[in-house]
């Protein structure tokens, strides 16, 4: 299980609890990160959050903070819709393509760069599709309500 700590935002009696994640870049954790150009990119875009809601057991206050996991299942499919799937099209596609210049006669560098983009994007777009129902079907359970956050700063 991937893990990470959600801030509520706010909490409905009827046991639904908005949380807001802050989203990380990996970039800011290397030892390298001072001679990066990547890293350089990474800290010019402000930090991300992403808020979204989910049933709770116990009721919460604002900006109490919970534990949330997500099956790396998930994530794994996620990354294949991503990578995986659209490569798939495109090596299709460019086979077709090559297929079918052969048997037309015609130039098949051409009807395969072709066929190979077509496959490349429809297999995009119907990764697209089945992410967004992936989406909605994987929502991360809370695994431990961590109370409220400590502030170290001196008033």
């Amino acid at each position: 299980m991937l893990e990470e700590v959600a801030t509520v935002t706010a909490y409905n009696p009827d046991g639904w609890v908005t949380v807001e994640i802050e989203l990380k870049s990996a970039c800011n954790h290397c030892s390298s990160r001072e001679n990066c150009g990547t890293s350089t990119v990474a800290k010019a875009f402000s930090i991300k959050r992403q808020r979204f809601s989910l049933k709770s057991d116990k009721p919460c206050e604002k900006g109490d903070l919970l534990k949330l996991a997500l099956p790396e299942s998930v994530i794994i499919k996620a990354a294949m819709l991503v990578y995986i799937v659209p490569l798939i099209g495109l090596f299709i596609g460019a086979g077709v393509g090559l297929w079918l210049g052969d048997l037309l006669s015609i130039n098949s560098d051409y009807s395969s760069m072709i066929f190979a983009a077509i496959g490349g994007l429809s297999a995009w777009f119907a990764g697209k599709q089945q992410a967004a129902k992936l989406e909605k079907s994987s929502t991360p359970v809370i695994t431990a309500y961590l109370g409220q956050a400590v502030s170290l700063q001196r008033g």
